[in-house]
C-alpha cells in the first residue's frame, strides 16, 4: 500500500501520465494492485481540504468567499462511476464530466486565494442540486469553519431567491448577477418588468437603483455594466450604502474571477481530470490529493514569490539542461 503523500507527490511530479501503472513502474515494490487498492480503500474528504488551508487564509470581515463549479471532463471514458453529461462553461456546452461545486477564500486582493471547501456533483447518488451543496457549504464555513469574512460572491445560477434569503439572514453582503429574463421592481406604480425596459439616467448607471425581486423580501442595489463592446451584466446585492457605486460593483464581480483562476490551474496543474479509475471512491480520492496538491504548489508559489506555473514547471528544467548537453536521443 503507498501513503497519500506519495501518492500526491506522484501528481506533483509527473509531466503527462497520472495512471495508477505508471506510479506502480516508478515506486519499487508497489504493484498496480496497491495503488489502485489505495485509491479505492482510502476515506479522504473535504474536512482534510480545511485542515490544510485554515491556518494559511488571509481571513477577515472584509474577506470574501467564491462560489462556482466547473467540470472534470471525462468525454473519453466510458465506464467511470458519477460521470454524467452536464454543462461546461469551459467548453461551452454539454460534456460528459464530473461536476465540482468549490467554495474559494479570498481576501480581495488578486492571487491571494485558496479553496477551503468542495462538493462533487452526484444527483443520482444523493439527490442534491448543486444549490444544495452551496448551501450546505456555507452554513459549515459560518458554524463549523467559523470564517470571518463577511462577503460573499457567484454567478447567476446560484442567484437563487432561497440563497440571496439564506445569505441576507446569516448578515452577509451577496455581489451576483441577474440572468437578462428576471424581473424586478424599481417603483411600485411600474411594478416588475424586463431588465431591457428599465430606463437609465446618467448618474443611476453611477450609483445604481434600488429594486426588488420577486419574493426576496428586502431592498437590493441593481447595477447595469456596459463594457466597451457593448454587453451588458446585470449586478445586484443587498449593500445599499450611497457610496457603493459602479467601480465598486465592478471591484467585487472582478474578485469573483478568481476562482476562474483556480478551476484553471487546479485542471493544468494536478491532473484531476486523469485518473482513469472507475469507481466512485477512487475518482473521489483522487480528486481530494488532487486538491492538497494545488494547496502545496501554491504554498511554495508564495514562498518563492513566484507563480504556481513557474513552480510546476521548474520541475524539468534541469532534466531539459542535461538532455540538452548530453541527449538520450542524439539527432541524425
Amino acid at each position: 500500500m503507498i501513503s497519500k503523500n506519495q501518492y500526491i507527490e506522484y501528481l506533483l511530479s509527473t509531466p503527462i501520465n497520472y495512471t495508477c501503472s505508471n506510479l506502480a513502474e516508478h515506486l519499487e515494490d508497489v504493484s498496480h494492485d496497491s495503488v489502485s487498492d489505495f485509491l479505492q480503500n482510502s476515506r479522504f474528504s473535504p474536512k482534510q481540504l480545511w485542515e490544510l488551508v485554515k491556518d494559511r487564509i488571509d481571513d477577515s470581515a472584509e474577506a470574501f468567499l467564491l462560489v462556482d463549479d466547473s467540470v472534470q471532463n471525462k468525454q473519453y471514458s466510458h465506464s467511470i462511476e458519477t460521470v454524467k453529461r452536464q454543462y461546461s462553461g469551459n467548453e461551452h456546452g454539454l460534456v460528459k464530466g464530473i461536476g465540482l461545486v468549490n467554495l474559494v477564500h479570498t481576501n480581495g486582493s488578486l492571487g491571494d486565494f485558496y479553496p477551503v471547501n468542495y462538493r462533487i456533483y452526484n444527483p443520482d447518488g444523493d439527490g442534491k442540486t448543486k444549490n444544495d451543496h452551496f448551501q450546505e457549504m456555507f452554513r459549515q464555513a459560518i458554524e463549523n469553519q467559523q470564517i470571518k469574512a463577511r462577503n460573499i460572491a457567484f454567478d447567476s445560477w446560484y442567484a437563487s431567491v432561497e440563497n440571496l434569503k439564506m445569505i441576507h439572514r446569516s448578515g452577509w453582503t451577496f455581489y451576483t448577477n441577474l440572468k437578462s429574463n428576471r424581473k424586478v421592481s424599481i417603483t411600485k406604480e411600474a411594478g416588475y418588468q424586463d431588465l431591457s425596459e428599465i430606463q437609465w439616467s446618467r448618474e443611476e448607471l453611477i450609483s445604481g437603483k434600488l429594486a426588488r425581486l420577486k419574493e426576496v423580501p428586502f431592498w437590493l442595489k441593481l447595477f447595469k455594466l456596459v463594457d466597451t463592446e457593448g454587453s451588458i451584466e446585470w449586478v445586484i446585492t443587498n449593500k445599499l450604502a450611497d457610496d457603493f457605486t459602479r467601480l465598486r460593483a465592478i471591484q467585487a464581480v472582478q474578485v469573483r474571477w478568481q476562482v476562474e483562476e483556480f478551476h484553471r490551474s487546479f485542471k493544468q496543474l494536478t491532473g484531476s481530470e486523469k485518473c482513469q479509475c472507475r469507481k466512485e471512491r477512487s475518482q473521489r480520492n483522487h480528486l481530494a490529493c488532487c486538491y492538497a496538491a494545488w494547496v502545496a504548489i501554491k504554498v511554495k508559489a508564495q514562498e518563492m514569490k513566484t507563480t504556481m506555473y513557474q513552480v510546476r514547471n521548474n520541475l524539468f528544467v534541469e532534466y531539459l539542461k542535461l538532455q540538452l548537453q548530453n541527449p538520450m536521443i542524439p539527432a541524425l
